[in-house]
């Protein structure tokens, strides 16, 4: 590929111990010229007993399958079944935490659109770049993590999305949010990011609600909104203290469905500096660009949040667990 791409392969989990997991797979493509890959997890602790977790290694020997859907590396695989239902990832690249985990989809996956892109540009002919998500929203996760204190049991319910960005990520968004909420019947997820002022700073927004065996809806018709500005002291961004999330779509049937989650995020999970974590190669081509330390900021409120789903004027609340990322970068 002759053109500048990040592509991501990132894998949450809620485990029933309480621990939140993340692993993840990193390839960036510099114009066909330097190609890099990461191979990153992070264990948040229950409570916060512990300091998060965080390992980033850089992958050699890396290549796919003939399918072109499978990845392997020195030390680490990401390999999809024959019947594309299950994911394992396995990683023995850092001795601080060795993954091995197995993701099932427990509903079926879905992007929004015919490809899943959100295209770049003033001719949709030929887009100056693209973005593209993909979501395996329900899966069921068995497996673990070992670090040096010890193996952590991470069976619980996880969340697979694949990201493609078809150019520079300062040049894709300038804020992202990120919302994965997990209760026993359903799951919402929703990606929202801006466009810098160069793109328009244009909303773009994908999500979906899904129940286990079906999508309840999807598609491009949601929001969301910071309904509490914490601000951190540390810096200028607008660290949020609350939230407010909206869907609204049709079931495969046509039926109307609209659906709200909102409240206080409490205590913040940690703040993440960007730039420490992206391939230094990439560093030093977009370092000097973007002019701002970008940070990524993580919730997971210890107090559980109450979905109200409406489906063809038929309410429904249920309580459950959301995970939080708010991305600022420009």
């Amino acid at each position: 590929m002759e053109s500048n791409c990040v592509e991501t392969q990132t894998f949450y989990i809620r485990a029933e111990s309480g621990h939140i997991g993340m692993a993840q797979v990193i390839y960036s493509n510099v114009a066909g010229i330097r190609t890099t890959c990461q191979f990153n997890t992070k264990i948040i602790y229950p409570e916060q007993k512990s300091p998060p977790l965080w390992t980033s290694s850089a992958l050699d020997g890396h290549g796919f399958d003939d399918r072109k859907v499978s990845f392997y590396a020195d030390g680490c695989a990401v390999t999809l079944n024959e019947d594309a239902t299950s994911y394992s990832v396995k990683s023995a690249v850092s001795e601080e935490c060795i993954v091995n985990v197995t993701f099932n989809r427990t509903t079926p996956g879905f992007h929004v659109g015919l490809d899943g892109n959100s295209y770049f540009g003033t001719d949709p002919e030929h887009p100056w770049g693209t973005m593209r998500h993909r979501f395996w929203p329900r899966c069921q996760v068995e497996g673990s993590f070992i670090t040096k204190d010890g193996e952590i049991d991470f069976k619980g319910r996880g969340i697979f999305v694949h990201a493609l960005q078809g150019m520079y990520p300062h040049h894709a968004a300038a804020q992202w949010k990120f919302v994965n909420f997990q209760s026993p019947t359903y799951t919402a997820v929703m990606m929202e990011y801006v466009t810098p002022p160069s793109y328009g700073s244009t909303v773009v927004n994908v999500g979906g609600i899904v129940k286990d065996g079906e999508i309840v809806c999807a598609g491009a018709t949601n929001s969301a909104q910071h309904t509490e500005i914490r601000g951190d002291p540390e810096n200028d961004w607008p660290e949020p203290g609350g939230v407010k999330f909206l869907w609204s779509g049709q079931t495969k049937e046509g039926k109307l469905v609209n659906a709200e989650l909102g409240g206080s995020l409490g205590e913040r999970l940690d703040r993440i500096d960007v730039m420490a974590q992206v391939p230094g190669f990439i560093k030093s081509l977009v370092g000097g660009v973007v002019g701002t330390k970008p940070y990524i900021y993580q919730y997971a409120p210890q107090q559980h949040l109450d979905l109200q789903l409406k489906v063809d004027g038929e309410e429904k609340g249920e309580e459950g667990e959301l995970f939080y990322e708010a991305t600022f970068i420009s």
